[in-house]
């Protein structure tokens, strides 16, 4: 399943394993896998310099989503792999939750992306849909795109709030140390 756009097996076993870890979270749903999907990526990118699947996400209404999560959803339900829950919600929605049926294979993940997506899902946990969603339309990417547009995943540099006092003496410091490195050279 691995494609030009990124490894579309990763993806499939990092929806099994979200799926397994939100097993018990009553506010887990199809948007906030989407929301940890896309966290994780993007994080690990920001962090490593490389995201953990590399699939391509779009700017959707409710946040930012993998493009091809359909078919690779419908592929893990054809091989019996996960269901597709609804769950009726007091507001009258239904909640689409995807249910593991088969053990994600974590041989092809590396213990810090992992971890990562531990972090996340624990972040994430006391939200519904619309929090997780609400929080996603915070990173620049999906700010700076349209619906059905691709989210670059260097957005995840871009930083649109003012900077802190500590930020600012950070950056000065860096910027002294890097003066110094580039004149000794």
């Amino acid at each position: 399943m691995a494609t030009a756009i990124g490894d579309e097996q990763k993806l499939a076993e990092l929806i099994l394993y979200i799926s397994q870890k939100c097993a018990t979270d009553p506010k887990f749903g199809a948007i906030k896998l989407n929301k940890i999907l896309y966290l994780a990526d993007f994080l690990a990118f920001g962090n490593w310099g490389e995201p953990i699947t590399g699939v391509e996400y779009q700017h959707l209404r409710m946040g930012p989503a993998p493009r091809r999560l359909v078919p690779v959803r419908e592929e893990l339900q054809r091989g019996g792999k996960l269901v597709v829950q609804p769950l009726p919600l007091k507001s009258g929605h239904r909640q689409m939750r995807t249910v593991n049926l088969a053990d994600p294979n974590l041989k092809v993940f590396s213990g810090r992306e992992i971890a990562l997506v531990d972090s996340i899902i624990e972040e994430l946990w006391d939200l519904d849909a619309e929090e997780s969603s609400e929080f996603s339309h915070r990173f620049v990417g999906w700010k700076m795109t349209k619906e059905g547009d691709n989210i670059p995943y260097g957005s995840i540099f871009n930083y649109d709030e003012p900077m802190s006092a500590a930020e600012i003496i950070r950056g000065q410091e860096l910027a002294k140390q890097f003066k110094l490195t580039t004149q000794t050279t």
